[in-house]
């Protein structure tokens, strides 16, 4: 199939970008269709929130929203 530099352009070329699953806008996160991440904290800059989420094939699912921080001392 693809080998050495051939596969990596393949790869480049198949990922997307990830989107905030509160506001909708583009994160800085980019996965390819074979990346799998589990419980990882996706940070939104235009929302600036965080939030806990599982990525599959490009499919996201909201792990669940960070409790509010309190304020520091």
């Amino acid at each position: 199939m693809y080998s050495g530099k051939d596969y990596v352009d393949y790869m480049i070329e198949k990922s997307k970008w990830i989107f905030c699953p509160i506001c909708k806008s583009k994160t800085r996160t980019k996965v390819c269709v074979d990346t799998v991440l589990i419980n990882f904290p996706l940070y939104c800059p235009k929302c600036k929130q965080e939030s806990l989420v599982n990525i599959n094939k490009y499919k996201i699912t909201l792990v669940k929203e960070p409790d509010a921080k309190t304020p520091s001392q």
